[in-house]
Formats: structure tokens, C-alpha cells, sequence
């Protein structure tokens, strides 16, 4: 239900996506070399612009994409990220030429291609595969802290989150992640594993160093052909949020909206010198934690991200966020998110006592999850969710019902 009252209730809730978000979205232009404030100010300016195409009807905070923290890195050092940022302008145009397909080949056509027993499967394998790399990065392989420090502030998040999700009522029911993070920032400062120089030394108000685009054949090759991986990440998360929700964004506004919107979010990344965007699993489990599914409240995060590119200050309060409260929260948000495929197949009636079902499940979860990789071309692969999404579209259609 979208609700558009400026409230001090939707303020918190649109704060609480932020905040959810914000730690992967700073990651990627902290690898790549991408700014950090331009990053944060195209991805609240590429939430705006897919609920625009969208009709505000979907519940999506765009943030970076890790899938292109390869090649923009490789490029960026070959011939440099302004034609890195080139190649990612290019993606998003892809996008929108793949929604003009979507649009003639017709929902039918693709809703056949994604039966509940793949797109169950594609929903746990998003939340299985991500859980692993994020909780080893932000927990055991974090640089702050003893191990079992990072391992103390991560439960004391998680802790707190069910205690808020289950045993509190009325409105703040809805801020689990908040009190989670809340909670282990004063947990983590009471360890000494804050950094508060880098706040004090920050400018209060700072301008985005954007930067525009330059194009090189190879280099846009190259970053582009990344999107033959991303559509099919784009296809999981909207259908993942349908499930969340409930609704079939699929079929209204539609997968060549949610692509249209997607791509023009990138399309804008690219020509400020942003990294990709992409939908957000942060925020998908966050949406299944709290149920609250008014995009409004994503919209306003998208705001707050805006503006938090020019505060200085605050941008790098939260680039001081101690990894192990991500990490911590990572639990249970990527945890949701695996459940709701297991809700999705449950809903559906899914017949697993029939071998067919139970075999393209199988497959779909090993190939989602074992890290195997099958070479496409150049730097190009399927792994993950895309290698998983693709077995399991293959064998839908070729094991007989």
C-alpha cells in the first residue's frame, strides 16, 4: 500500500533502508576507486528515477552493483575509470533494449520461462550465496577488532533484532535493523573499534567530485557485456520482492518497466561517474523482516542518500560503520530472504515428491551455492544466481511434466 504522508513514522522507515543499504553501496566504489558521495547521490537519484518508470508502485532502493566491481577495476586501471564509468553508461542502455524485447515477446512468454519451482529456487539462492561472502568480509576477515569481538558486536546486532521483530509492539516493531544497528555502534565504540578521526577531519558540507564519461571500444565491451549477468539478477530480485510482498511486479508495472527504470538508473550512474546500480537484497530483506511495503518510505531513503552526499560529515559516518554490524544484520536479513523462497515453493503447491521438481531444485541450489563457474567469453562468466537461473530455466523446459 503506498502512502505518500511526509510522517515522522515513514522518515524512520525510509532512514532504517538507508542505513541497511548504505554499507554495500560504499563498498563497491571503495574497491573500484569510484567516489564514494557520487555513488551515494546516483543511486538516490536512480531510486527516484526507476519509481518514475515504474509508477512508485515497486518497493526498490537501487545501490551499487557488485557484479561489475571486476571489470570496472580492470578497466579502470587499463585505460581509466572515466571509461570505466563509459562502459557502465552503455549497461544501462542494454537494459532498455532488452525491456523493448520483454515488451514484444510478452509476459506470458517469460512468466512460462519462471515456474514457482525456479523462481523458489532463484529467491534461496540469492540469500544463500550472498550470506557466506558477506558475513566472512564483515566478521571473520575484518580488519577491526579480535574475532571474537567482531564476533560479540555481530550477535548483539542479531540479538537485538529478533528481541525489537518479536517482543516490541506497535510502530517500533517495524525498526528491527535500526535498534540492530543502533545497538552495535554503541557496542563497537565501547570496544575502541570506531574510527571517529576520520568524522572529525570530514568537511561538513562538500560538493561530489562528479566525473563524465569517456568511451573506448574495448573498455565498453567489456563492461557492458556484464549485463548478460545482471538481467538475470534483475529477473530474481523483482520476482524475490513479488514474493515478499505478494504482488506480481512482473506482470504490473511490468519487467520492461522495472528494466526501463533499472537501466536509466545506470545509464545516469555512468554519465556522473557512479557505479551500476542495481536492485538490493539488503533492502528486500529488510522489507520481509519489517513488512512494510510502502515505496514511499524507499523513495525517502533515496532522498536521505542525496543528501547525505553532500554532508560530508555524515557520508563518513557511515563509512565508519564497524564492518561486524553489518555483518551481524547480514544474518538475518539474507536469512529472510532464503526463507521466502522456501515460502514461495510452499505457496505454490509445489509437488516435491515428484522427481522432476525435486531435481531442478537440487541442481539449482548446488550450482547456486558451490561457487562453480562456467566461462561465457573474455572475463565474462555465469556463476551464482545467473549460472543457477539459466540451469534451472534449461531444465524446466526440457524435463517433461
Amino acid at each position: 500500500m503506498r502512502e505518500t504522508k511526509v510522517s515522522l513514522q515513514n522518515v524512520v522507515l525510509g532512514l532504517q533502508h538507508l542505513v541497511a543499504m548504505s554499507g554495500a553501496t560504499i563498498i563497491v566504489p571503495l574497491i573500484t576507486g569510484l567516489n564514494v558521495s557520487v555513488a551515494l547521490f546516483t543511486a538516490g537519484v536512480g531510486t527516484l528515477i526507476f519509481h518514475f518508470f515504474t509508477k512508485g508502485k515497486v518497493p526498490v532502493f537501487l545501490g551499487s552493483s557488485f557484479a561489475f566491481i571486476g571489470v570496472v577495476s580492470m578497466i579502470g586501471a587499463e585505460y581509466g575509470l572515466e571509461y570505466a564509468t563509459g562502459g557502465v553508461f552503455v549497461a544501462g542502455l542494454i537494459y532498455v533494449l532488452f525491456a523493448i524485447i520483454v515488451k514484444l515477446v510478452g509476459m506470458e512468454k517469460i512468466n512460462s520461462l519462471f515456474p514457482p519451482v525456479v523462481t523458489g529456487s532463484m529467491i534461496m539462492v540469492i540469500g544463500l550465496t550472498l550470506a557466506p561472502s558477506v558475513i566472512n568480509a564483515n566478521i571473520v576477515e575484518a580488519a577491526t577488532g579480535t574475532l571474537g569481538q567482531r564476533w560479540l558486536v555481530a550477535m548483539i546486532v542479531a540479538l537485538t533484532m529478533v528481541i525489537v521483530s518479536i517482543f516490541v509492539k506497535g510502530f517500533f516493531k517495524l525498526t528491527p535493523i535500526l535498534f540492530g544497528f543502533i545497538a552495535g555502534y554503541i557496542a563497537a565504540a565501547c570496544l575502541g573499534m570506531l574510527d571517529t578521526v576520520a568524522i572529525a577531519q570530514a568537511n561538513w558540507i562538500q560538493v561530489p567530485p562528479f566525473m563524465l564519461p569517456k568511451f573506448n571500444w574495448d573498455a565498453v565491451i567489456t563492461v557492458a557485456s556484464v549485463t548478460i549477468v545482471t538481467l538475470m539478477e534483475h529477473i530474481g530480485d523483482v520476482t524475490t520482492i513479488s514474493a515478499v510482498t505478494r504482488q506480481n511486479f512482473l506482470k504490473d508495472p511490468g519487467l520492461h518497466m522495472t528494466l526501463v527504470g533499472d537501466g536509466l538508473a545506470t545509464t545516469f550512474a555512468g554519465l556522473l561517474g557512479g557505479p551500476a546500480n542495481t536492485t538490493y537484497s539488503e533492502n528486500t530483506g529488510v522489507l520481509a523482516m519489517t513488512g512494510n511495503f510502502n515505496p514511499f518510505t524507499l523513495e525517502l531513503a533515496a532522498i536521505f542518500a542525496i543528501i547525505l552526499a553532500f554532508v560530508g560529515k555524515l557520508g563518513v559516518a557511515l563509512q565508519t560503520i564497524p564492518a561486524p554490524v553489518i555483518g551481524g544484520a547480514s544474518i538475518i536479513l539474507f536469512g529472510m530472504i532464503a526463507s521466502i523462497g522456501l515460502r514461495t515453493i510452499k505457496d505454490a503447491d509445489v509437488d516435491l515428491n515428484r522427481n522432476r521438481n525435486l531435481l531442478i531444485i537440487s541442481i539449482m541450489l548446488v550450482l547456486g551455492i558451490s561457487g562453480v563457474s562456467l566461462p561465457i567469453a573474455g572475463n565474462i562468466a555465469l556463476n551464482g544466481l545467473s549460472l543457477s537461473a539459466v540451469a534451472g530455466i534449461i531444465l524446466n523446459q526440457v524435463l517433461p511434466e
